[in-house]
């Protein structure tokens, strides 16, 4: 029997919630309906004692089987042979009961049941067959035992069954689809968020590329005549040599500052740039920022910011269950204030000298401050600077 393929455990996010609700669900529903439609009659004081406590315990069974399977199913396993074989065997005995005694309304409630989890095992084409099957075979029985026993309303014999299998079949295998597509989509979210990160390194090696491919070269070039002057003219050749210190002095200061951020984007920029990489992550981005005032604000406090902003995006990538997530720049009262607020990043505040924790040491060596909360869901970060 395939399963399909895996889902991964998502680590307690709401897709893990999701999972509980449908096993909940597709398990409360066989529970219920068993429970309801079989107690009646097994707690009936005219039926003999011990077919009662048969078809009790059957229909028992058959209820904690059907949960266990659907378990399995939720978790993409494979159903073990010991479950199966005791789903089965229940359900023909909470069936076998009360058809032998003459109720045709509870029979067929046990296998159909237990028909539908069993189809969640097979590929959908295959799972539509065999409840179509069901659909003939079990109001045929009924229909047999009718006419064997003389049983006047052999309608109700027919189309109970029939029921039964068009309630449980269609509503459990939808259910179900509906698991799947939805983990479809977070596996699809997860992927593009990994995407998303994979282009941004790719966009800081380039900008590394440009930074050191470019003195790198002029250094060489640079040493490669050095060393030819050394000896006809040593003065040009030490003339050289002090370039080429100077050109490596310039790639360790513009490397450390592509590094820690100073170079290049505006926090404009950064900001364009979160928005894009979290919607394709899947996350609905609401952006409100004050151009004049990003323009307007310093170069130190103004590159830290867009540090926060960038962090901010990657504790979101990788840290995540958002759905959604604001980024707001205002105007302060000493100059301006970030926020970035999302419903359901897990951040990690420390690091290797670019967390959250590190950001907010630089951000008060410049006079800002930066502070961060979880509440329930939601996690904001919260970053002020003067102008």
């Amino acid at each position: 029997m395939s399963t399909g393929p895996a889902v991964a455990d998502d680590g307690g996010s709401g897709l893990a919630s999701f999972r509980r609700n449908v096993w909940w669900g597709l398990a409360g529903t066989v529970a219920c309906v068993l429970g309801f439609a079989v107690g009646d009659w097994v707690l009936d004081p005219d039926v003999p004692a011990g077919l009662r406590a048969l078809t009790g315990l059957s229909t028992a069974t058959t209820i904690v089987a059907c949960g266990v399977l659907l378990g399995r199913r939720m978790r993409d396993r494979a159903p073990s042979a010991g479950w199966l074989v005791t789903a089965a065997g229940a359900a023909l005995v909470a069936a076998a009961v009360p058809l032998a005694v003459g109720n045709f309304g509870i029979w067929s409630i046990a296998p159909a049941a237990t028909i539908a989890v069993l189809v969640m095992f097979l590929p959908a084409r295959r799972a539509w067959q065999a409840l179509g099957l069901a659909l003939l075979v079990l109001p045929a029985i009924g229909l047999v035992t009718a006419l064997a026993t003389g049983e006047p309303n052999v309608a109700h014999a027919v189309w109970m069954p029939a029921l039964m299998v068009v309630a449980f079949g269609p509503a459990m295998l939808g259910m179900l689809r509906g698991w799947q597509v939805a983990a479809r989509l977070d596996d699809a979210r997860r992927l593009a968020g990994q995407l998303a990160v994979a282009d941004e390194r790719l966009r800081f090696a380039a900008d590394l590329h440009d930074i050191q491919g470019h003195h790198l070269q002029v250094i060489a070039l640079k040493s490669e005549l050095a060393a030819r002057l050394a000896e006809a003219d040593p003065a040009r050749a030490a003339e050289q040599m002090r370039e080429v210190q100077q050109l490596a002095g310039d790639a360790l200061r513009e490397t450390r500052a592509l590094v820690q951020g100073y170079r290049r984007t505006t926090l404009d920029a950064e900001i364009a740039n979160a928005s894009r990489v979290l919607t394709a992550a899947g996350v609905e981005v609401h952006a409100d920022v004050d151009a004049g005032l990003a323009a307007a604000l310093p170069q130190a406090p103004r590159s830290l910011l867009g540090l926060v902003v960038r962090e901010a995006t990657t504790n979101v990538l990788r840290h995540s269950s958002a759905t959604r997530a604001a980024i707001v720049l205002v105007p302060d009262d000493a100059g301006a204030r970030l926020v970035i607020d999302n419903d359901g990043a897990r951040p990690v505040v420390a690091g290797d000298g670019t967390g959250l924790a590190s950001l907010a040491e630089r951000l008060d060596a410049v006079g800002g401050r930066l502070s961060w909360v979880s509440d329930d869901d939601r996690f904001v970060v919260t970053a002020t600077v003067t102008g």
